[in-house]
């Protein structure tokens, strides 16, 4: 067995890296399954979150979803030019609130079984237990919104 050195810690034992490597993989599979819709799983998330919070500032989309402004900037101009998302209100400073359209809700649905099939894979290659702890664990730093 080799030393513990300080790359050897990090590398076989950060749970940084180990997040990153899970959140890739299936974030991959949500993509690919969603390929056909045109949208990202990213994209998706956010049109999900809109639908459950209602109209609201693209800033408390961000803290909800846990994003960075430029993110929710950059999938909120896509979704926009796709009329997903709708503008209730701007100003000359920008948009100050969205919405779900009513194509962004039939999007949802239409990708609806495409996402339940990547979420199955997901789960397969996770396993029950690591599903369900992936789930718990989230469920300890982020609350999903009522």
């Amino acid at each position: 067995m080799k030393p513990l050195t300080p790359t050897r810690e990090i590398i076989h034992h950060c749970l940084a890296v180990r997040a990153r490597v899970i959140a890739r993989t299936v974030s991959s599979l949500h993509d690919e399954a969603l390929a056909a819709h045109d949208i990202t799983i990213a994209q998706l998330t956010m049109l999900a979150a809109l639908g459950e919070i209602g109209p609201c500032a693209p800033r408390k989309l961000g803290d909800v979803l846990q994003l960075e402004r430029s993110t929710v900037s950059r999938n909120l101009d896509l979704l926009m030019a796709k009329n997903l998302v709708a503008t209730v209100s701007s100003d000359a400073k920008g948009v100050r609130e969205v919405v779900l359209s009513s194509e962004g809700q039939l999007k949802i649905e239409a990708a609806l079984p495409d996402w339940r099939a990547a979420q199955k894979q997901a789960c397969e290659l996770l396993g029950a237990e690591g599903a369900r702890g992936l789930r718990e664990a989230a469920a300890t730093i982020w609350s999903v919104p009522d």
